[in-house]
């Protein structure tokens, strides 16, 4: 599913994969984060409610771009670093076309569906 990104008020595109985290998510847009920094690899917000589990893939390592959920804490994830060794805790959810340095400021996401 393709995605619209608005970034500190910049546009920005993505794509959300196909896994049932992902679908769960697409229910919830459109959606507008608060972001903080998280270790110094990504920005990190909380969505309205947790997102399911149900049928996650294998664990990959987050890649910067890539928009994450991880489960334990309820928070999406926005890699602008590569992110540390898979985890069955982070689930993948898509990828943003966004600059790495647009994402390591971020404080302010809304994602809704690309029309």
């Amino acid at each position: 599913m393709r995605i619209r990104l608005t970034i500190d008020g910049q546009p920005a595109d993505g794509t959300l994969n196909d896994s049932p985290a992902a679908r769960d998510l697409a229910g919830l847009l459109p959606l507008t984060l608060k972001l903080e920094d998280f270790h110094g690899t990504e920005r990190i917000g909380y969505p309205p409610r947790k997102l399911t589990t149900d049928g996650a893939p294998q664990p990959s390592a987050a890649k910067a771009g890539d928009l994450a959920y991880y489960a334990p804490w309820g928070n999406l994830a926005i890699f602008y670093q590569d992110g540390p060794a898979p985890s069955a805790d982070l689930l993948i959810l898509g990828h943003l076309d966004a600059s790495v340095e647009q994402m390591a400021k971020a404080e302010r996401i809304t994602v809704e569906p690309a029309t």
